[in-house]
């Protein structure tokens, strides 16, 4: 699982210089007997303008993890995103705390 979080890790959220783990958009991951890597996550705004490619972009990094075999990313709304979701380090970089 800390190599799928790596690599979610790695694709940054277009509007806000952070990447999407730790702005709190990833609320499940599991990977089954057969590879297969579920993320359900959210959008920051539910009208985001790169929904689709955000999606892409996560389905792409996590399928690159050795032991996934496919990727299946579920945009969800509810709960809605606020920024109580957010790390503590995401909080510090955007000035929050």
């Amino acid at each position: 699982m800390e190599e799928i979080v790596a690599a979610i890790r790695t694709v940054l959220d277009p509007e806000i210089p952070v990447n999407i783990y730790d702005l709190g958009l990833i609320y499940d991951i599991t990977v089954n007997e057969l590879g297969i890597a579920e993320i359900e996550m959210t959008l920051t705004a539910p009208g985001c303008p790169v929904a689709g490619e955000i999606v892409g972009w996560v389905q792409k990094a996590v399928n690159d993890v050795a032991g996934v075999d496919a990727v299946v990313v579920r945009l969800v709304f509810e709960p809605p995103w606020d920024q109580s979701k957010m790390s503590e380090e995401a909080k510090l970089e955007l000035g929050f705390m």
